[in-house]
């Protein structure tokens, strides 16, 4: 998807996380306008070195009984699907916040919880800009954003994606030195912690495969340093779409995959501009690759226009025989159709039933309750 627009916090319940939260407030972009503020880039190898990474905390207090993270424990890649402590393979299903420097109400303790308690999805992903305003701009402040959000999820027992949202520029080596820095700091903070995943690209694009692989096999071993044993989320080609949106398929991945254990591979679709193309690249690909749906939405690849809710349907009932987990884009409240909350919901405390929802929300709601 080519364009975004976002989220953060507010301050209510999980008192010990709320304080951290209001503290984070920094400048966003104009939600009435839905203009992306410029983006900040630099070559690579310009980035300041990494510093020292943050020491690992305590062993975390266990997950509430019956939420996802007390039924699945520590997962695991096994074979081509996502399994859980058991050995079982499992199917997470969720939502991806919009990045972390728009609309900063919308990923807090409150909305957090009707996630998990009213929505009952099993897992967020933190989507964390890496330009367009986000990480580069304030490294320090956005990695504290990360920080309280995976606390407040973990502390609902709700499984996190770290996502480390490259999208323009599509490179995703532009970014080498900020990626192992930022891996570094929060994988060794959150080593002991059991629910974490980490997407290490969002979106690569207008580069070939040889280039994603080799950034991953760069930053994986730095995760792998502090975290040994978390799953790890690799973006593929052509926006995540396993190079179909670039005139290929997913034989360049499975003739050269990455050369790391415990990874899955990352696939996204728009259900209003993509369908059989795509559905029959995913039933192929799953046959040998382990996938992860990071994002997907019920509009077109812009994120807006209309919903197609029947595309959208399809799409998920493959997913659920395959086995393959989803986030849907955007657990936000902007004037997009991705968006799941009406305007103006995450100025308030409420985000349960489905008064404050759009279509989309109140569709993948119903999805997740099922």
């Amino acid at each position: 998807m080519h364009r975004r627009a976002a989220l953060t916090s507010t301050a209510v319940a999980l008192a010990a996380l709320v304080a951290g939260w209001a503290a984070l407030t920094v400048p966003t972009a104009n939600a009435e306008t839905d203009a992306a503020p410029p983006a900040a880039t630099s070559p690579a190898g310009t980035a300041t070195p990494a510093p020292p990474p943050a020491p690992a905390t305590a062993t975390p207090a266990a997950a509430p009984a019956g939420s996802p993270v007390d039924r699945h424990g520590r997962l695991r890649v096994c074979g081509v699907h996502l399994c859980d402590a058991a050995g079982e393979p499992v199917q997470l299903r969720g939502m991806s916040s919009h990045g972390l420097q728009f609309f900063p109400d919308c990923l807090n303790p409150d909305s957090l919880a009707a996630l998990r308690t009213d929505w009952r999805a099993d897992f967020v992903r933190v989507a964390m800009y890496v330009q367009e305003g986000g990480f580069a701009t304030d490294p320090a402040g956005f990695t504290r954003r990360v920080d309280e959000a995976v606390q407040t999820a973990s502390a609902l027992g709700l499984y996190v994606v770290v996502d480390f949202h490259v999208l323009t520029p599509g490179d995703p080596l532009v970014n080498l030195d900020r990626a192992r820095s930022f891996f570094a700091e929060v994988a060794a903070r959150h080593a002991a912690r059991t629910n974490v995943l980490w997407e290490i690209a969002n979106e690569p694009n207008g580069v070939d495969w040889a280039t994603i692989k080799s950034y991953a096999e760069q930053v994986i071993p730095v995760i792998r340093a502090a975290d040994p044993d978390s799953v790890v989320l690799v973006g593929t080609r052509g926006f995540s779409s396993l190079g179909v949106s670039e005139g290929a398929d997913e034989t360049e991945v499975t003739d050269d995959p990455v050369d790391a254990g415990n990874i899955m591979y990352t696939f996204h679709f728009y259900a209003a501009s993509h369908r059989d193309l795509q559905r029959d690249t995913v039933t192929r690909a799953a046959r040998s690759l382990p996938l992860f749906v990071s994002e997907f939405g019920t509009q077109t690849f812009t994120g807006d226009g209309p919903n197609d809710l029947d595309s959208a349907t399809t799409w998920l009932d493959l997913l659920q025989r395959l086995k393959i987990s989803y986030s849907m884009w955007s657990y936000s409240d902007g004037p997009e159709s991705n968006a799941v909350f009406r305007r103006g919901t995450c100025a308030g405390t409420d985000f349960t039933g489905t008064a404050v929802l759009t279509e989309s929300g109140a569709f993948i709601r119903t999805r997740l309750r099922r």
